[in-house]
């Protein structure tokens, strides 16, 4: 008989899983970060920095003495991180590099034919050059590439050796060894990655059975197209193999959705939910999101469990807008409350709030509000600006 799991302890194992349930300001060293970010899986990167990078703000709102100079050195000298896909760009354990082998290797042919019919049958021309380049003269940045009679047009009109740096990058001949002002600089990745997470081959079998499990870990009960959607490793039918294959591992269990309705079923590691150990309550203070935080990644997931509906609405024509730009998602113990539209300025040093909006049913309380802007202060700090400004009309009536 299937388990059923009330959304309110739902709620409280995903968040768990996700690094959100400890309280945000207990000390983290160097080691502590590393084995954070092993925990949640992965960090998305992304360049946009309204507030703060999200790779910051994610692990900000997880742990809030959290220490960009960490991540750097983990990422850049210790080289117990590095940079890859997910579902989309990320920092991951080295690790995990052993098992992206095999993402390098199914995406090679597909992002070959791809490139070929966007930059034309001659695409790969100055592609030897390139890594030869990089291999007798070490790393280098796009930039350093001088194409002459090339005319700039945006990703989409990259010149060849752009493409090159980017196509060796995504099936794994290059790696990321470092950033400047957000620009990446590319190297061999055996240079990057060291010999310990370079070296180790797993085979396919291997590689589907880390990619499921490692992901339903992370989930704590997961569909198996949620499983193979967590890493974008395998495919969906490859995650059903995998979860057929493994049933007697594996409970049964139907999850209840926050507002009623049919349950859903899911499957979970045998002895759900008692083998996770004690899910504490998470903090009550509020707490602000990075719009793209792994908790929110799966929207379809976060609306089932938490029914909050969020898009970035970056790409969004402003007219069309509902909220704003880049519009943070707020977190007030295990409910999602609303979202904040604010921006560092640091010319002003301030942390400037345009507008709030909270959920159907959530109260703008006094007690509310102070937490809220106890966050704000917390976060404004963290911006390197010295105070938040609430600018007119930001308050919902």
């Amino acid at each position: 008989m299937a388990i059923l799991i009330p959304n309110s302890q739902a709620r409280r194992i995903f968040l768990e899983r996700q690094g959100l349930s400890q309280p945000p300001g207990r000390a983290l060293d160097k080691a502590g970060l590393l084995n954070l970010i092993h925990e949640i899986g992965f960090v998305q990167v992304d360049s946009i920095a309204t507030v703060e990078r999200a790779h910051h703000m994610i692990l900000f709102s997880r742990n809030q003495t959290y220490r960009r100079e960490h991540l750097k050195t983990l990422l850049e000298k210790d080289r117990e991180l590095f940079e890859h896909w997910t579902h989309d760009a990320s920092i991951l354990p080295s690790a995990f590099f052993r098992y992206w082998k095999h993402r390098f290797r199914r995406r090679e042919p597909i992002i070959a034919e791809r490139w070929k019919k966007w930059q034309g049958e001659d695409f790969n021309s100055a592609f030897e050059d390139t890594y030869r380049h990089i291999a007798e003269g070490g790393a280098i940045m796009s930039r350093d590439m001088k194409v002459e009679n090339h005319k700039s047009g945006g990703w989409w009109n990259w010149h060849p050796n752009k493409t090159a740096l980017e196509y060796y990058w995504h099936i794994g001949k290059l790696a990321i060894a470092g950033r400047v002002n957000f620009q990446k600089i590319y190297d061999l990745t055996e240079r990057v990655i060291p010999a310990r997470h370079y070296e180790p081959e797993v085979s396919h079998q291997e590689f589907i059975d880390w990619a499921c499990r490692s992901a339903l870990k992370r989930l704590g009960f997961a569909t198996s197209g949620e499983i193979a959607a967590f890493w974008d490793l395998v495919t969906p039918q490859e995650a059903k193999d995998w979860v057929h294959a493994h049933r007697d591992e594996l409970d049964e269990v139907l999850v209840e959705p926050v507002n009623g309705g049919k349950p859903r079923p899911s499957f979970a590691f045998t002895g759900f939910p008692e083998n996770l150990g004690d899910i504490p309550e998470p903090p009550a203070r509020v707490r602000v999101l990075s719009p793209f935080d792994p908790l929110l990644r799966d929207r379809d997931r976060a609306e089932r469990l938490f029914g909050f509906f969020y898009r970035i609405e970056v790409f969004v024509p402003e007219p069309k807008r509902e909220y704003g730009y880049y519009v943070f998602p707020l977190i007030e113990g295990d409910r999602m409350i609303g979202r904040i539209d604010m921006k560092a300025d640091r010319k002003s040093g301030t942390l400037d709030v345009k507008r709030l909006w909270l959920e159907k049913g959530v109260r703008p309380s006094t007690g509310r509000l102070e937490k809220l802007e106890a966050e704000l202060l917390r976060v404004a700090r963290f911006a390197s600006v010295e105070k938040v400004s609430f600018l007119d009309g930001w308050r919902p009536d």
